[in-house]
């Protein structure tokens, strides 16, 4: 068992830390402002300071606590979950409802029913013959269809490391998430480890999701870069080596990102302009509101329209401009 997989549903960020302290500055960054991400949040303030809202989130801030500051939502206290349903109306989808949702997408592509599992009461069974692909369509094209979480909180939908309900544990397997799936049809495909590792690449480039807070933007990444490391270990006995996990954490860091979803910008961003020309003894009178926050115009709002990686074209590009497509 590798040092990664120590843990099973809550991923410690000091064990990232021990292994390679890039690969944990890596799942922090922000791609858009090319600093770190932020709380976005303040129920971590009473930790101290640079733990408000609008602080970035440090190497320094989450790890040497035990690995109990940042913790999947199963794990969070009946208090700490109030709190957050209240606060950002968070609540996670159990993962019998993921998978019929992801289902109902699957359905649509291959035009049949029943391709990865079978859907029992508040359940599913997996179907384990290879699965077999519709006239006109390869498993490739499977891999490289692209899929979005919105408001993606611990990303259930793009992974099922765990039942978010009952907190255990999913074998690879078994798992119903978007991207688990993509890596099943790959491993049932591929040759060689090296092809797998190649198009498991491609798999994690064409899954997006993003989140106001900057805890489950972290939880997110982690849980996608931990399906990789253990659907691999699972086919093949073996680890991954720190380079290719780095490799895929950058890729993960632009694919999962920290956004106002009904902004497309950073959250919080968005600042007051001025009404004409400020003076010397100009006071915030001269002020007015952000245009976009304003009118509920999402092409003009004054805060930082976040970006994400066209990996066609190796290109950012603000994601706002793709709902003009």
């Amino acid at each position: 068992m590798s040092v990664v997989l120590q843990e099973k549903v809550d991923i410690k960020e000091d064990i990232l830390f021990d292994l390679d302290k890039e690969l944990l500055e890596i799942l922090l960054k922000d791609r858009t402002s090319n600093k770190n991400i932020i709380w976005a949040i303040d129920d971590y303030q009473i930790y101290g300071n640079n733990f408000s809202a609008s602080d970035y989130i440090t190497i320094e801030s989450v790890t040497g606590k035990n690995g109990e500051l940042i913790k999947p939502r199963i794990q969070k206290t009946k208090d700490e979950k109030v709190v957050r349903i209240r606060g950002k109306a968070e609540v996670f989808t159990p993962s019998w409802i993921c998978n019929a949702q992801n289902n109902l997408v699957d359905n649509a592509w291959f035009e049949r029913q029943n391709v990865f599992n079978k859907e029992t009461e508040k359940g599913w069974k997996t179907i384990n013959q290879k699965i077999q692909f519709p006239k006109g369509k390869t498993w490739q094209d499977y891999v490289l269809s692209t899929r979005l979480e919105i408001t993606c909180g611990e990303a259930p939908y793009l992974t099922s490391r765990y039942d978010t309900v009952k907190g255990n544990y999913i074998e690879p397997k078994n798992r119903i998430g978007l991207l688990d799936r993509k890596l099943r049809v790959i491993t049932e495909n591929v040759k060689s480890k090296d092809e797998w590792i190649d198009w498991a690449k491609k798999a994690v480039q064409n899954i997006y999701g993003y989140d106001w807070q900057g805890d489950n933007v972290l939880l997110a990444r982690e849980n996608i870069l931990y399906s990789v490391i253990e659907y691999y270990e699972f086919v093949y006995n073996n680890t991954l080596s720190t380079l290719i996990l780095k490799e895929l954490a950058e890729i993960i860091s632009w694919n999962i990102w920290q956004m106002d979803g009904l902004k497309c910008v950073i959250p919080n961003s968005c600042k007051p302009i001025s009404k004409g020309q400020l003076g010397l003894f100009s006071s915030t009178d001269n002020l007015e509101e952000c245009p976009g926050c304003k009118k509920n115009d999402i092409y003009n709002h004054t805060g930082i329209y976040c970006k994400i990686m066209d990996w066609n074209t190796n290109k950012p590009e603000e994601f706002v401009s793709l709902l003009k497509r």
